[in-house]
This record gives C-alpha cells, sequence and structure tokens, in this order.
C-alpha cells in the first residue's frame, strides 16, 4: 500500500497500515535510490510500532537498488542528520512520524549534507518511481548492509555546544512523552551535575499518557503542572522523535518558540560575535531586535526547514530558530536538534545566575505575541487577496510567504497551510490590548 497522498510538502506521512506498508516503504527506498543514485546512504527508526518493519522494507528496497545501506537502528531524527553529515554519506532517510498520533508512520528523507528532499527537490520523482512499483525479484542479488553505532559521537557532538562546567546542579522536569528523548539523553543527562525528575522515558509507540506534540496546549498540561510541583527551575517537552524541544519556566508558564530563538541566538552569539542568525518571518520582534542587540545580523525566512536549510548554507549563518520550535546549528551538519537547545537553556540559565521566568520578564513586557490561529476557509487565494485589499494601506506588504503586514505598531503574517484549506495567522504588537484588538479585527474578516 502507498498512497500518492503520504507525501507531503517536507517528508512522507500517513496512517500504516492504510496508507503505508511494507511494501510502499521498499518501493520508496529503491525509488530514493534509483533518482539520486546514492553510494552510501543510512536508515533509522524511532520507536513506533511499525517502524521496524517499516525500516527493514525501506532498507530491503535501497540495497536492491544497488545502495551500500548503514542501518543506524533505533536512533532520533537529529542523530541521523548528524551520520550523513559527519560520516560524508550520501543520503539518509529516518522512518518516523515525529510528533503524529500512534496510528501514524512515516519518513524524513535527505540528501548529502542531510538537506532535506522535499516537493521541490526531488520527493514528487521519488513519489512518481515508486508508484511505479518494482519487481522485488530483480534487486540486487548481494545486497550491502551493515550495521552502525552512532550513539557515542552523537553524545560527544552535543555536549560539545556547551561548558558543562558552568551548568548548575539546576533541578529539571523532562517530559519525554514516551518518545525518543527517552532513549537519548540518559547517556547524556549522565555527564551533567542537574537533578532530573524524569517523566515518560520508556520509548513506547503507543503513547500511553499523551500525544508526543508539546505545541498542543492539551499535552502541555502535564509537564506545566509538574514543574511547578516539583518547584522546578525548569521543565523540558520533547516530541516523538526528538527533533524539538520546548520549554516551561519556573513559574509554570509555556516559552514561545520565538522567545527560546531570541535567548539562544544571544548566547550562540556570545561564542560566535558578529554571525548570522536565521529566523522564519512568523516570529516576534524579539528575534531580530535580540540578534541585532547581540551583535549579529538577522536574516529573515520562509517557513519550513527546506527553506531554513538552504538558506543555511547560502549565509553561512552559525544558528537558525522556528517558531514551532524547529532550532538548527552551523556545526551540527545544519541541521536541527532539540537536545542541543535543551544543554544550551540550562547552560544560558546557570550563567545569567536568574530563574527563567526573570530572563522572559523584558521579553514579555515588551512583545505581545498571538501565537499561530488557525481558521478553515473555503477559499484561500480569495481571502489572502482580501487581506492584502483591506491592509494595504495600513503597512508594508510581502509576499516571502502568505501575506506579511508590517504596521505601525504591529505586525502579522497570513500563510496558507501545505496540507488543508486553513490560514496561520501570527500577529504581533507593542500592547497587549493593540494586539487583542488587530487579532480580532484580522479573524473576523478571516472567518466572514
Amino acid at each position: 500500500m502507498l498512497d500518492p497522498a503520504v507525501f507531503k510538502a517536507y517528508d512522507v506521512r500517513g496512517i500504516y497500515p492504510t496508507d503505508l506498508d511494507e511494501d510502499g516503504a521498499y518501493a520508496i527506498g529503491r525509488a530514493y535510490v534509483d533518482q539520486f543514485e546514492p553510494r552510501q546512504v543510512a536508515v533509522g527508526r524511532d520507536m513506533r510500532l511499525a517502524a521496524p518493519a517499516i525500516a527493514a522494507a525501506t532498507i530491503e528496497g535501497a540495497a536492491d537498488a544497488g545502495a551500500e545501506v548503514l542501518d543506524l537502528g533505533l536512533v532520533g531524527t537529529e542523530m541521523l542528520y548528524l551520520a550523513v553529515g559527519d560520516q560524508g554519506l550520501d543520503g539518509g532517510i529516518m522512518v518516523t512520524a515525529s510528533h503524529n498520533p500512534k496510528e501514524w508512520i512515516g519518513m524524513k528523507i535527505v540528501r548529502r549534507g542531510a538537506l532535506p528532499v522535499g516537493g521541490e527537490s526531488g520527493l514528487l520523482e521519488v513519489r512518481d518511481r515508486a508508484l511505479r512499483g518494482f519487481d522485488r525479484s530483480e534487486g540486487q542479488t548481494l545486497r550491502r548492509v551493515r550495521t552502525v553505532d552512532v550513539w557515542p559521537a552523537f553524545v560527544d557532538r552535543v555536549l560539545g555546544f556547551v561548558d558543562v562546567d558552568e551548568i548548575r546542579p539546576l533541578r529539571i522536569v523532562i517530559d519525554a512523552a514516551n518518545g525518543m528523548a527517552g532513549a537519548m539523553l540518559p547517556p547524556v543527562l549522565e555527564r551533567l551535575p542537574v537533578e532530573v525528575v524524569p517523566r515518560y522515558f520508556e520509548p513506547d509507540g503507543t503513547f500511553p499518557h499523551h500525544e508526543p506534540n508539546p505545541l498542543l496546549p492539551e499535552n502541555r498540561e502535564f509537564i506545566v503542572a509538574k514543574t511547578l510541583e516539583e518547584q522546578a527551575d525548569l521543565g523540558v517537552a520533547f516530541d516523538g522523535d526528538a527533533d524539538r524541544c520546548f520549554f516551561v519556566d519556573d513559574a509554570g508558564e509555556f516559552v514561545p518558540g520565538d522567545f527560546v530563538t531570541a535567548l539562544l541566538a544571544e548566547s550562540i552569539l556570545a561564542k560566535h560575535p558578529g554571525e548570522k542568525v536565521i529566523y522564519d518571518l512568523r516570529a516576534s520582534w524579539a528575534v531580530p531586535e535580540t540578534i541585532e542587540r547581540a551583535g549579529g545580523i538577522p536574516v529573515v525566512s520562509r517557513v519550513g526547514h527546506a527553506f531554513i536549510k538552504h538558506l543555511m548554507r547560502k549565509e553561512d549563518a552559525v544558528f537558525a530558530g522556528e517558531v514551532s520550535g524547529h532550532y538548527y546549528f552551523h556545526d551540527f551538519s545544519q541541521a536541527d536538534s532539540g537536545v542541543v537547545p535543551f544543554l544550551l537553556m540550562l547552560e544560558l540559565v546557570s550563567r545569567k545566575g536568574q530563574k527563567l521566568s526573570e530572563i522572559l520578564r523584558p521579553y514579555r513586557k515588551r512583545y505581545f505575541i498571538t501565537g499561530e490561529l488557525n481558521t478553515p476557509v473555503a477559499d484561500v487565494p480569495l481571502k489572502l487577496q482580501e487581506l492584502k485589499e483591506r491592509y494595504a494601506r495600513e503597512g508594508r506588504l510581502s509576499h516571502l510567504d502568505g501575506l506579511s503586514v508590517d504596521a505601525d505598531g504591529w505586525h502579522m503574517n497570513v500563510r496558507p497551510s501545505n496540507t488543508e484549506p486553513l490560514l496561520r495567522l501570527n500577529l504581533e504588537a507593542r500592547s497587549e490590548e493593540l494586539m487583542e484588538a488587530k487579532r480580532d479585527e484580522v479573524l473576523e474578516l478571516i472567518r466572514t
């Protein structure tokens, strides 16, 4: 089974086995090698119940097409990126459905240098080849597959981003959501002087406690309550494949990705002064203003890891952050990691000698953001045109990604979903009153 709809803008995702099964995975693995002709590729998998079978079929398909396959086994997505980048491989496939519910399975596919394969960079061609099907009897008679252990190198690399001696014995609550963070963090934590309250560290693809998607408020209720209960310095929640982490401060307040990007940018620029930092166009003014104040050069990007990773290489940027919780590092194969920002936050709080809520207070007093608000619409292009006509007289317009308006005291971005008839609104103002007024005004226009 291989439903063409599983091929999304940035990855492969569908329900197992009705949308994607082992035969479909074999076809994707084989089509990927046929399309890009790699000599060596890595394949990893997460803890989802179908992942071992899907990964095995993917490996078989890639090997039948003539590639040498490095089987990484159970790893986080960022570990696959690191293996591809550090070992000079021609590409890789990570079997994961990230933060999706337990019924889902999927793949994140990269080329040499851990560059993503998306709809504009070869994924549609892989789709077309895979849908034509393959005769398994015509594969390579001698399959070249070997097992590779990337864990020691990964632990050393992520710890290299911080000065462990500067990290104080902070008390931290960590919600691994029964995802890959529960396997990835212990060998890192044992080398840190922190006191950890671990929760849901057992990798379990049934996700018995809650879905591994901390962006949804209902999935953050546990980490917020536990951080307060334990009187912790901060709480940290990871998504399913652990390539994103989210923070809760000591007062139990969720930290938006905009503010995390600003804090991490300041920390990184202290070590790499004058470098470029990329942020996505949905972000708060807090991000470019903090970058400039820290002596860096802010560079705005379209939303999405494919665009950001390309721009990082073009601009030779040291760091990039997205509102959605993806953080990218030049010295991590210019790829995103969930563990590195976790470590940098520990170092930052330790160095400043303040509570995280105190560090964030200036941001929360100055920047008032809505977060991302999604609204179904019947005609996306028509609604975007209406918004353009309505706000053209209020501020400067940009069409880098959807519609952006930069006005006096407030700005917004409205962009269509890649997969659904939705408009996504992100809006910010210099006062809470103006933010609420403009939010309600724009939402009314979108919904009518």
